[in-house]
């Protein structure tokens, strides 16, 4: 778990939303399910920002839990692009707590996601400017 006060965010701040009650398991801890649509969702928004279109998700890699996101905590995802390639895209994608809404940033997952782009029938498309 990250809890060193110099510990940054690598990327951009993508989503933020606030872990309600309805989220939890019975431990009372946010699903972990519930984290990684939120990753996916954040990585989603900045694959078709990237790519200028639909993209759909076609694997996640290297996922990683950290740390439990609490009811309350106000969960940050930050996107990066990692890799472009032909039809793909890959997207580093960490997830912060915000404790209590203004307490100490908490890293407790990340992971890679890789999206596809697609043309109007969903059929895969060519990324422009990809090598």
């Amino acid at each position: 778990m990250i809890t060193d006060a110099t510990a940054e965010p690598q990327g951009t701040l993508t989503i933020r939303t606030l872990a309600m009650p309805a989220d939890t398991n019975p431990a009372g801890d946010i699903f972990g399910g519930w984290v990684m649509s939120q990753m996916d969702i954040a990585g989603a928004i900045a694959a078709v920002e990237r790519v200028g279109g639909r993209v759909v998700t076609v694997a996640v890699e290297a996922m990683t839990f950290i740390a439990p996101v609490k009811v309350g905590d106000i969960l940050c995802v930050y996107t990066r692009v990692e890799r472009i390639g032909t039809t793909s895209i890959t997207v580093a994608i960490e997830a912060w707590a915000r404790r209590n809404r203004v307490g100490d940033r908490v890293k407790v997952t990340d992971g890679r996601f890789i999206y596809v782009a697609l043309d109007d029938d969903g059929r895969k498309r060519r990324i422009a400017g990809a090598g």
